[in-house]
């Protein structure tokens, strides 16, 4: 997967196999936001996590949309995968991160529509951990829901929220200064092994 730098250094891949689209393909214009070097590494060398990750910011705006659910979470796969996420050691952190990014943008797109026009999604990979955090228009506050068997929907809060926690990882919801919300997760890195 290669990609090119826009005129703030990120790296923009596009993949094309299967309907996957990047942060470039589904706002149509670059937002990526990556943190780049350091005073005293210098602007080319990227910052690297304690675990030997690539470290940096990405954000994914898409509309409030059913097909945005999927096309984010391609892009949020494809862009771990290119920050080095890869191999057994980071299969079930990268499952459990793609699950948390269905479940919040799935929920975003079903409650909060009407008052958000966009949903923004943010990746971030930093000091040996993933937060990703989903921001929308709408000032409501949700809870998780108990698990119920009668009921058909309403879990998904719950399921990251375990989720997260399983991982031990944190999660919450604040809001935001334009009087929206934003719901986050951080998991953390897996440590190296001596294999």
């Amino acid at each position: 997967m290669s990609g090119t730098p826009d005129s703030r250094g990120a790296d923009n891949s596009r993949v094309a196999d299967e309907g996957r689209l990047d942060v470039e393909q589904i706002s149509g214009a670059a937002k990526a936001e990556p943190r780049r070097g350091s005073p005293e590494r210098g602007p080319a060398e990227p910052d690297r996590t304690p675990a030997g990750l690539v470290e940096g910011v990405w954000r994914f705006p898409v509309p409030a949309a059913e097909a945005s659910v999927p096309l984010t979470r391609h892009a949020v796969r494809d862009r771990l995968l290119a920050q080095g996420m890869v191999g057994v050691r980071y299969q079930e952190l990268l499952d459990d991160v793609l699950l948390i990014v269905s479940e919040l943008v799935s929920n975003a797109v079903t409650h909060a529509a009407e008052l958000s026009p966009e949903v923004i999604t943010e990746l971030a990979v930093r000091r040996g951990w993933v937060r990703v955090s989903v921001e929308d228009g709408d000032p409501y506050r949700p809870k998780a829901l108990e698990s119920d068997a009668g009921r058909t929907g309403g879990r998904g809060l719950l399921l990251v929220k375990s989720v997260t926690l399983q991982a031990g990882g944190v999660c919450d919801v604040e809001r935001t200064g334009e009087g929206g919300k934003v719901i986050w997760a951080s998991l953390p890195v897996p440590p190296e092994t001596g294999d």
